[in-house]
């Protein structure tokens, strides 16, 4: 169902990723060139070409939104301190915490430099949602022989007796992740790193909540919380769920449950449990089982450490080394016109293409399903190409744009986290059509840095 990538030429698109190239530096991904990254801390190197560079409205701006503003700060309720510049002491009355421009034209520049992923690690979470730090949980990509599924899928059966669903209502967090850091941390330990860092990397998190990042420029209706505690020398990012979105959860309706269920059933259509063996559409389907990969990669100065689940791996693939091996599994309601082909692009390929991009997972093979709940088609998008299917719309979104919002992000929290203390917890907020702000807190409600993980660290016991 796909190609091995052809090699490319001066002025043609790349693509795969490439260690030490600025990826994706694409013609139609381009901006106006910028001086400086308007909130991006030194250390990475400078952007923008040869000569003299022309001043974008991410220089002005984004300088003016990082620093303190004369108006009177909001007061928070319960225990949430007032944010204070580093090395400042909060003025009540005079100051106001900085914040963090969303528009897009302010990151409209080349495409920053990112490192290719390299996979560190795997683990696997089990019918009970029990972690185990090794691959059991991993599936193999299984597509029929053609692209219109003959019979075709049937999306619906078994949803209302072959389902077991995870329960949502129990935030985990960083836990599995955590629970791999530390049993991994001696080869994370950072080495000759003058902090003497015990695990090498500037961010901890998930790959969801960077996905989260990348498409705020673009997103329209839902807002995100996050909780950010700087620990040994690491940011560690954890999302909290919003009043709206555990609103929403709480209310989900029945049709949008059924269509969940058909994202997970399929993956049973698609994948099998041995690398030559054929999918078993009529199994359980258990959304507490999960593969994860564990991601290392580097986004302009911002080192990153990162976890994702994973649909499957391709065993007869181009590319047979993770993560380019694994395959992201989607499905979307039948597409009848251009107009529908165009909003699909729009809307609903950024997540696709961001979530599958950051970990450098080469392919999403999507399932159309028709009304009926079969799937009508099959199509392939290979992640390094979809920016050519984008490209003529101007009105479209850009990813250069997406992972220039994340690099001033990451800057964003470096600047604002200054205190190494796993009790002292930032929360970062945005809701549509409003700058990204934050609050600081040390009470116990909102710290999520487990007791175990921070006494295996800072002691260097081994996690039972």
């Amino acid at each position: 169902m796909t190609s091995r990538p052809e090699p490319t030429g001066p002025g043609s698109p790349p693509t795969s990723l490439s260690d030490g190239v600025r990826v994706g530096a694409l013609r139609g991904w381009e901006g106006p060139a910028r001086a400086d990254r308007g909130g991006a801390e030194s250390g990475g190197e400078q952007r923008g070409g040869g000569g003299a560079a022309r001043r974008s409205p991410m220089t002005e701006g984004s300088k003016a939104a990082m620093e303190p503003s004369a108006r009177p700060a909001k007061r928070s309720s319960g225990t949430a301190e007032a944010p204070a510049e580093p090395g400042e002491s909060p003025k009540r009355g005079r100051w106001a915490p900085p914040t963090l421009p969303t528009e897009p034209s302010l990151y409209d520049g080349p495409f920053p430099f990112y490192r290719r992923p390299a996979e560190e690690g795997r683990f696997s979470l089990d019918a009970q949602r029990r972690y185990h730090p090794d691959a059991r949980q991993l599936r193999y990509f299984a597509p029929p022989p053609a692209e219109h599924p003959d019979p075709a899928f049937d999306l619906r059966h078994g949803y209302r007796d072959r389902y077991v669903r995870r329960d949502e209502s129990r935030r985990e967090g960083l836990e599995h992740l955590l629970q791999w850091v530390a049993g991994n941390r001696d080869r994370l330990r950072a080495q000759g790193d003058a902090a003497g860092r015990p695990v090498n990397a500037d961010f901890v998190t998930w790959r969801g909540h960077l996905t989260k990042v990348l498409t705020t420029p673009y997103e329209s209706q839902e807002g995100w919380l996050l909780a950010v505690s700087l620990f040994r020398g690491t940011l560690y990012v954890s999302e909290v769920e919003t009043a709206a979105a555990r609103q929403q959860r709480e209310q989900r309706s029945d049709m949008l449950q059924e269509l969940a269920y058909m994202g997970y059933k399929f993956e049973r259509y698609m994948c099998a449990d041995t690398p030559d063996g054929s999918p078993d559409p009529t199994g359980v389907v258990n959304t507490n089982e999960a593969f994860c990969t564990v991601v290392r990669t580097r986004l302009g100065s911002h080192s990153l450490l990162f976890a994702g689940e994973v649909d499957c791996t391709d065993p007869r693939g181009a590319w047979p080394e993770a993560p380019a091996c694994y395959v992201e599994l989607k499905t979307c309601k039948e597409l009848h016109s251009p107009a529908q082909r165009k909003s699909f692009y729009r809307h609903k390929l950024i997540k696709w293409w961001a979530q599958s991009f950051l970990p450098g997972v080469s392919r999403i093979v999507a399932g159309f399903r028709a009304p009926d709940g079969s799937v009508a088609a099959l199509e392939t998008f290979e992640t390094m190409k979809i920016f050519q299917l984008i490209r003529g719309d101007r009105g479209c979104w850009k990813p250069a744009v997406c992972m220039n919002f994340c690099e001033a992000f990451l800057a964003f929290l470096k600047r604002v986290v200054t205190e190494d203390d796993p009790q002292l917890v930032h929360l970062f907020a945005w809701e549509p059509g409003s700058p990204v702000s934050y609050t600081r807190h040390r009470d116990a409600e909102h710290v999520f840095l487990p007791a175990w993980y921070v006494e295996t660290i800072s002691r260097g016991k081994r996690p039972d």
